[in-house]
């Protein structure tokens, strides 16, 4: 029986095998080398210049400041509102109180009628106890009938009005709930894109940082010179003008130090003497100080400062006052920039404002020439 048996035969540790094997492993490392060898010549994103990043975070920047305004007119419009519903629901519960008062007396009414069991005079003359006690009370009767007429008008209207209170309410309510909505949404705008930008900067080597603040630098000197120029011609034009006989009064230019009168002067200087207090101060986006402040939160306070009440937002401070030119500019004048109109500064002379820059920067001066202009007011 076991000379039948057919003898079994070892792949792994035959000769053959082994090099079968062999041949297998050194293929299958062979691909992984392949593999290997494509993936790292597989072309890799270049890395993006000092400028690219510099103009990238510049614009995240901005973006953000649009979401700041944005947020800054929903929390106006928020805190309006919610004023404004405390206000309804303050006068709905004191127009409920007279509603009350008017319920309770006709319910004293009602409690008369019914004592009297709404008997005929003949029945109520015949059981009172003398003539005289059916007279007083009949008087009485036709006198509460007159107050109860009064009485029951003056329910009606009173549970009219509270009607029309509560439906304000709710309508102030829904739009407080809007206005909310777009508060939550403009700030996670905000917070978005400051986060892009500080992510952005965080990849930077120390030598690229240097090399961006040497950008920021030359930027920051290019306006510079720019401003010392327009404050050059304008000093000329005002020589020739006083040369030419003309008035240095009215629309005089910043540099000059001129002014449209002495009350407008005085508020004024009372508003850059705040903006100046609040030099090297945090920029942070929302805030209107005293200890942190965004732009139009700047401008917005040192006006305030000076008896003068300005919107919150950019888009509305641009619309208030007397439009002025660049070159008539002076000191107190609000100076707006880009086509959004998302920034703005407070003039003070020499080609030079006060503004909150942007976060991760303090209030500060700076040539007016260092964004692109939009435009500029004067207040009254």
């Amino acid at each position: 029986m076991a000379s039948h048996r057919k003898p079994r035969t070892s792949v792994l540790t035959s000769p053959g095998s082994r090099r079968t094997a062999a041949g297998l492993t050194t293929a299958a490392l062979a691909s992984v080398t392949l593999l290997s060898q494509t993936a790292d010549a597989a072309p890799r994103a270049p890395r993006p210049t000092i400028e690219d990043v510099k103009q990238k975070v510049d614009g995240l920047y901005r973006q953000a400041e649009v979401a700041t305004q944005k947020y800054n007119a929903a929390k106006e419009r928020a805190d309006h509102q919610r004023e404004t519903v405390d206000g309804l629901l303050d006068a709905a519960a004191k127009r409920a109180e007279k509603m009350n008062a008017s319920r309770r007396e006709l319910g004293t009414f009602a409690s008369a009628q019914y004592r009297t069991g709404g008997m005929n005079p003949t029945a109520q003359l015949m059981l009172a106890k003398d003539p005289q006690q059916f007279f007083d009370r009949s008087h009485l009767m036709e006198r509460l009938t007159g107050r109860q007429q009064q009485a029951v008008t003056d329910y009606q209207q009173q549970a009219a009005a509270a009607a029309r209170q509560r439906a304000e309410a709710s309508r102030s309510l829904d739009q407080l709930q809007n206005s909310q909505a777009a508060l939550k949404e403009s700030k996670r705008s905000v917070q978005q894109k400051l986060a892009e930008a500080r992510q952005l900067l965080s990849r930077l080597t120390a030598q690229e940082k240097a090399r961006l603040a040497e950008l920021e630098r030359r930027k920051e000197a290019a306006a510079k010179r720019r401003a010392e120029e327009e404050a050059r011609k304008q000093q000329e034009r005002e020589r020739q003008r006083q040369q030419d006989g003309g008035s240095t009064g009215g629309q005089t230019g910043g540099d000059t130090g001129g002014s449209t009168g002495g009350s407008q002067s005085t508020k004024a200087e009372k508003a850059l003497a705040f903006a100046r207090a609040q030099i090297g101060k945090p920029y942070v986006w929302g805030a209107t100080g005293p200890s942190s402040y965004d732009c139009s939160g700047l401008t917005q306070a040192a006006w305030k400062a000076a008896g003068v009440d300005l919107p919150r937002t950019t888009w509305e401070q641009v619309k208030v006052g007397q439009r002025v030119a660049t070159k008539d500019l002076q000191p107190g004048d609000l100076v707006f920039f880009f086509d959004d109109i998302s920034h703005v500064g407070m003039y003070i002379g020499g080609g030079k404002m006060i503004h909150a820059p942007h976060p991760g920067a303090n209030v500060r001066e700076e040539s007016i020439y260092y964004m692109p202009i939009y435009g500029s007011v004067r207040l009254g």
